[in-house]
Parts: C-alpha cells; structure tokens; sequence
C-alpha cells in the first residue's frame, strides 16, 4: 500500500511539509519529546527520505511548483520552528550531510538577546528536579511550598512565573534574573546552563552563517505571539521581517504561526504585510486547493514511529487521518508558548 500511494498520481499532486522543532544537544528529548528529537532519530528520518527516493525541495520552491502542476514526484520540503541554537549545533550538520534544503522559521527578540529563553528554561529546570517538594518559594515571590511532583504542577509554577514577568511589565533580563533565582533555589549552575546554550536562539550572526550557505529563513514574529489587535500584530512581523532584513538580506514572505495558533481575522493582515504562505500545525498534504495562509503540515516528534513517519510520506497517513486541526491549546504547553 506504501508503494503504491507514493508512486501514484495522487501523491505527485501534493506536497509533503516536515515540521520540526528542536534537536537535542542533551535531554531535551526527554523534558519536551513534542518539541525535541534525538539527533539519531533525525538522521533516521533523513536517511528514509533518501533510501525512498524522495524529492526534497526548498519550501517556495515546492508551493510554486505545485502551482504550476510541475511538483516532482514524491515531493517533501522541511522547515524548523522557532530558530534555536540546537539547529545550529545539530540539526544543520546532519542536513548538509544529505545536502537538503531547509526553511527555518526564525523568531527573532531573543536572538538579540542572547539569554535562555525565560519560560522554557524555567520550565526545564523545574524538569530537573522532578519529584521533589520545596519549601523555598519566597525565594522568587511564590507560595512557599512547591511541588515538582507533577508536569501538571511544575507548568502550574510556570505559568505563575510568566503572569508575575507580564503584570510586572519586566524587560528580557529582568526575567532572566528570575530565572537566575529559580536556578538558585533548585540548586542549579545557571551560568554554566547558560554556557551550554540549551533553550537558546541564534545569534544573527549564526543566523546570517547559515543563511550564506543556503538555508531560507523566514517569518515567525519577533516576540513568539500573534496578538489579536492589527497593530500589534503587524507590529510583531514587521519588526521580525526588519530583524531578517538585516541579517538575512533576502525577502521574507513565507510565516509560520507561533505555537500553531492561528485565527482567520490573521488572513488578511497577513496578506495587507506581503506574506504569500503560512504554515500550521495542521495535519496534512498540501494540495492546490490548500489556502495558502492556512497550510497544513506534519509535525514530527520524537514519540512518532518510523511506520507512522514513513506512512505520511508516501500519503497513506493523510488519507488515513481522521483528526486534521491540531490543538493549539496542546501544542502551546507542548512547546513554545504564545508569550516569550
């Protein structure tokens, strides 16, 4: 059934888009498997797109053919979320060894600021002292007694940490001093977490490295949010797209929603801006009937099996999904939050 679908007209009609968002340099995997792969199960997938003699392609390149009815046969284009350090290190390395192309979806504040980012290494940190309860939460204007016990009551001191950063109003290092404190209070060297650059983003001169040698880099807001007011929402792509601009030297027309959390009233201010696509984190292949500001995609994560992955591929997996529109509730606690 793999064989026939892949080398069917059908198939050749549609484009396959991977959606990756990080590669573990240590245990990340383990901390978010939804949002983070082991460099080997990477290389695993690389290797069936090319033991299957799939046609990888550059994302723009693929939508245009597909357009023009041109797509090759087997067609998939890759992209990354998000812009981390760990695509850098990792990712990039095992991709120029197949000589693929790739779009990476930037975001771009923290790039500046070259700090971890506030509610994931808050979040990771707690990961690492799973299991305990403390008595120290004063330490960081909490409740004394914290319980790590649980995901659902380490997000619960997350997201307590990210409404006090947001009613406080506080700057990047503000918030990275609160980290600091969380860092102290675990028990945890946060400078020497930091050193090591996990839950961090490139700097614009990784960025621009990266771009000299071919890989596209694209829309994703600045701050990692779609607000729903136009101001500010134009004010997100327009200060991501100025930040690209001079880094990247090249046009960004192609968006990808942070967290995939997209509302139709975006369409036509994304449209107003000059984006000519943007990706989800909806299940599926991209056909010409696709809307082109709602792109599907496949999200792959660590906890999918090589069959699963090898099953969208060929299509069977799209014709077999009876669930399309992800969660984006889910997917914004399984990665990256709407706010930064």
């Amino acid at each position: 059934m793999f064989r026939l679908v892949r080398d069917s007209r059908w198939r050749q009609q549609r484009l396959l888009i991977l959606c990756y968002h990080g590669i573990s340099q240590e245990d990340e995997h383990q901390w978010r498997p939804r949002l983070f792969m082991p460099a080997e199960t990477f290389e695993q997938r690389l290797g069936a797109l090319q033991r299957g003699g799939y046609n990888v392609v550059g994302l723009a390149e693929g939508l245009v053919k597909l357009q023009e009815g041109a797509l090759p046969p087997r067609s998939v284009a890759i992209t990354f979320d998000d812009g981390c350090y760990d695509f850098y290190a990792r990712a990039y390395p095992i991709l120029r060894g197949y000589g693929f192309p790739v779009t990476v979806y930037q975001t771009t504040y923290y790039s500046d600021f070259q700090r971890p980012i506030f509610n994931l290494i808050c979040s990771y940190m707690l990961w690492k002292r799973s299991g305990a309860v403390l008595d120290k939460g004063r330490m960081i204007g909490l409740p004394d007694r914290l319980d790590l016990r649980t995901e659902e009551s380490r997000q619960e001191i997350v997201f307590a940490l990210v409404t006090k950063a947001e009613k406080e109003n506080l700057t990047g290092a503000k918030k990275d001093q609160i980290a600091a404190g969380l860092a102290t209070m675990l028990e945890i060297d946060y400078e020497a977490l930091a050193r090591k650059r996990i839950l961090q983003l490139m700097t614009p001169s990784e960025v621009g490295e990266l771009a000299a040698s071919g890989v596209d880099f694209q829309l994703h807001t600045h701050r990692h949010r779609t607000p729903k007011d136009e101001a500010l929402f134009r004010r997100e792509i327009l200060d991501n797209r100025g930040w690209l601009d001079r880094v990247v030297n090249k046009p960004s027309q192609h968006f990808c929603y942070p967290a995939g959390d997209y509302d139709r009233q975006f369409l036509p201010w994304l449209r107003a801006l000059g984006v000519v696509s943007a990706t989800t984190c909806d299940a599926g292949l991209v056909t010409t009937a696709s809307d082109s500001l709602l792109l599907p995609r496949f999200v792959d994560t660590t906890s999918r099996s090589m069959t699963e992955f090898e099953s969208w591929l060929t299509g069977v997996g799209d014709l077999l999904s009876f669930r399309r529109e992800a969660s984006q509730h889910r997917l914004a606690m399984a990665g990256f939050p709407k706010r930064a």
